[in-house]
């Protein structure tokens, strides 16, 4: 399906895991995307086997000067960006009591401050374009509470609520917002937290989602087939936050 070659995405997070996947999808699609990572070596790899549906772009997703750049550069090559994925992310494995003011503000400035800097720098070239489609990455954590990830949680709810936010300001420029939510998805960053031989067996599809699967939801949410669709989480977790699933159902 090639429901995306009239898209010029950005994908922050781009060079590996979970970003490969959606710069991936998008290319499958017709779009033209700037891979955007501070990884160089592995987002140039990935940008050049795509060819000519990519360039990359280093980006510090907390430096407003380097979105400046990124956002020029995916200009240049293919046009005004109408897509935006704030993918970058970081997780820090500490709770309250055990998370240095300096360990907080890391995770902040990347998960939260990121996707505020992001959005910013896309809307001149989305309104000048007529439309646009941001999606921001959440996680289960920016729906409920984990009790080892404090910053991380705080993070990602944080970004629930800038999508929303940001999705009524923008609706008048035809610019939708929408969060996606990964459960456990296996990713260079998530391995670790999700290696016990028991995890599946929590999950009520008992299995670990794939990068795949969330990058066909970031692909969905970017198309004009979610035209209607903003200021929405979307939550792809094989169905963990649905409840309690071992409990009696008659």
């Amino acid at each position: 399906m090639r429901r995306h070659e009239s898209t010029v995405a950005v994908v922050t997070g781009a060079a590996r895991g979970m970003g490969e996947a959606h710069v991936r999808r998008l290319a499958s699609e017709g779009a033209h995307v700037l891979v955007a990572d501070v990884l160089d070596a592995e987002g140039q790899a990935l940008a050049a086997d795509l060819g000519d549906a990519a360039v990359f772009q280093h980006l510090d997703v907390t430096r407003a000067d380097q979105w400046a750049a990124a956002v020029a550069a995916a200009d240049a090559a293919f046009g005004p960006v109408t897509a935006l994925v704030n993918n970058a992310g970081i997780v820090h494995f500490t709770g309250l009591t055990a998370t240095t003011e300096a360990d907080y503000r890391q995770v902040v400035e990347v998960n939260q401050t990121g996707v505020f800097l992001g959005m910013q720098a896309v809307l001149e070239p989305m309104r000048r374009a007529g439309k646009g489609s941001i999606v921001n990455i959440s996680s289960t954590a920016g729906m409920q509470g984990y009790s080892r990830s404090f910053a991380y949680v705080a993070s990602k709810w944080a970004v629930r609520g800038m999508t929303k936010a940001a999705a009524l300001e923008l609706a008048r420029d035809n610019i939708r917002v929408n969060s996606v939510h990964p459960g456990s998805v296996r990713t260079p960053m998530t391995s670790g937290w999700d290696a016990a031989d028991d995890a599946a067996a929590k999950i009520p599809l008992h299995r670990f989602g794939t990068v795949e699967e969330v990058a066909a939801l970031v692909a969905y949410l970017l198309s004009d087939e979610a035209a209607f669709t903003t200021g929405t989480e979307h939550v792809i977790d094989g169905g963990v936050l649905a409840g309690d699933f071992r409990q009696p159902t008659d």
